[in-house]
């Protein structure tokens, strides 16, 4: 990264995770990201070296904790190090991808709840604050001192399917836990919510045994906060068909980590499109049918209203609409974020 003018009182540093969101972010706050350097010694270890002052000022880290989960995690937590023994005054990070929140809990005996570990480890380093976006796990928040403030990317998502779903859509919920997420995409789309109840076989494999609703001659909204293998998509639309749905199908999520696999079992005749977000940086090569919608409006809108000491009451609104706008900040004054 080049060294480039900041605000006088706050800087954005990125990771290597997704630097295309973080320059997307930047870019809608009217601002550079600060500079640093980020490299890895052969044995694999982080070494990160911060090339600009961040002394009493106000610091955001934009790294989605996505795979390497570990090693993205361990850049993210040098980072914050760095600018904590940098004399930083308060260190927020924007991870829209959190990695573990699906190990909220113990199923079973000698087993870690290694959500709360990386939620100690984060604020050991020194980060005040956490902002990420659709938390697989809410209860992940209760982890954490500090503030949390868990986005939604599902209006942005809605905002795209108007124009791609059929009068007749339902949503499909993929399994109890996902249901106030349909109900979520159900009143922006104004369409009824159809739930699956499975079992998970293993790590990877989950069978559908019931689907509780009619689904008979409609098509089908699938929803979920990821999609990683793809087996809980393959699956959901294996028992859509045999109720009777309609050979129409359509999926949305918000981190789209399409692990090795993923695609073929995305590619199903019966699937249409697919949307996901920019939350994480995919190695898939994009395919037709693959729609990708950039959160990065969502996270500025949002920054734009920690800098003003604001309100997140309006920010769903105003992202329906239209991207982020850029505004004058009442805590550093106007000129910042013109």
């Amino acid at each position: 990264m080049q060294s480039t003018s900041l605000n006088e009182e706050f800087r954005i540093f990125a990771g290597t995770a997704n630097p295309k969101l973080a320059g997307m972010i930047a870019d809608k706050l009217d601002v550079q990201l600060g500079a640093c350097n980020i490299d890895r010694y052969p044995d694999g270890e982080v070494a990160v070296q911060l090339l600009e002052s961040v002394r009493r000022k106000e610091v955001f880290l934009i790294q989605p904790t996505s795979p390497l989960v570990n090693d993205h995690l361990i850049e993210l937590l040098a980072l914050a190090d760095a600018c904590r023994r940098s004399a930083a005054a308060r260190i927020t990070a924007i991870v829209p991808y959190f990695g573990y929140a699906r190990a909220d809990k113990r199923l079973g005996g000698r087993k870690p709840i290694t959500g709360r570990m990386a939620a100690d480890l984060l604020e050991a380093v020194g980060i005040a604050q956490l902002v990420t976006i659709d938390l697989h796990s809410p209860q992940i928040e209760g982890f954490f001192y500090g503030p949390v403030d868990t986005l939604t990317a599902v209006p942005t998502l809605c905002q795209e399917l108007r124009g791609h779903l059929p009068p007749d859509i339902v949503v499909v919920s993929p399994d109890a836990g996902r249901v106030q997420l349909a109900a979520h995409y159900a009143q922006w789309l104004s369409a009824p919510v159809i739930v699956l109840h499975k079992r998970r076989k293993d790590g990877t494999q989950t069978e559908v045994t019931h689907v509780v609703g009619d689904v008979s001659g409609r098509a089908c909204l699938i929803v979920d906060d990821m999609i990683s293998t793809g087996g809980t998509v393959a699956e959901s639309v294996r028992a859509l068909l045999a109720a009777g749905a309609r050979s129409e199908m359509f999926v949305a999520a918000t981190h789209g980590l399409l692990l090795p696999g993923a695609r073929c079992k995305l590619q199903h005749p019966a699937v249409r499109e697919v949307f996901i977000t920019d939350t994480v940086c995919s190695q898939e090569v994009p395919w037709p049918g693959l729609h990708v919608t950039s959160i990065a409006p969502l996270i500025a809108g949002a920054l734009e209203r920690f800098l003003a000491d604001g309100s997140l009451r309006d920010l769903y609104q105003e992202n329906a609409r239209r991207p982020a706008t850029n505004t004058a900040t009442k805590r550093y004054g106007t000129g910042i974020l013109s």
